[in-house]
């Protein structure tokens, strides 16, 4: 579940903002910081959790190019255990 913080984050990466709840109307801004308007932060869910999926995604191709190349070297995630790794 994406969180208003989670949402903050991604709009407002450099920080610079309170959120006291999940509501829009609870975000209190630092003086240097332009404030997200409420449409912004309403489709900012969908956009974290775009943003999210992607990178699990890319993350397990990762994870599955790797188990490849081991593979390919005729080991397995079991030896990568046994050898610490």
């Amino acid at each position: 579940m994406i969180k208003a913080a989670d949402v903050l984050k991604f709009l407002r990466p450099n920080g610079g903002w309170t959120i006291y709840g999940e509501d829009f109307d609870s975000i209190i801004y630092d003086a240097d910081v332009e404030p997200i308007t409420k449409a912004e932060f309403d489709a900012g869910f969908a956009q974290v959790n775009a943003w999210k999926t992607e990178q699990e995604a890319a993350a397990q191709a990762k994870r599955e190019a790797a188990l490849a190349k081991l593979e390919a070297l005729g080991l397995d995630e079991d030896d990568l255990k046994a050898l610490g790794l």
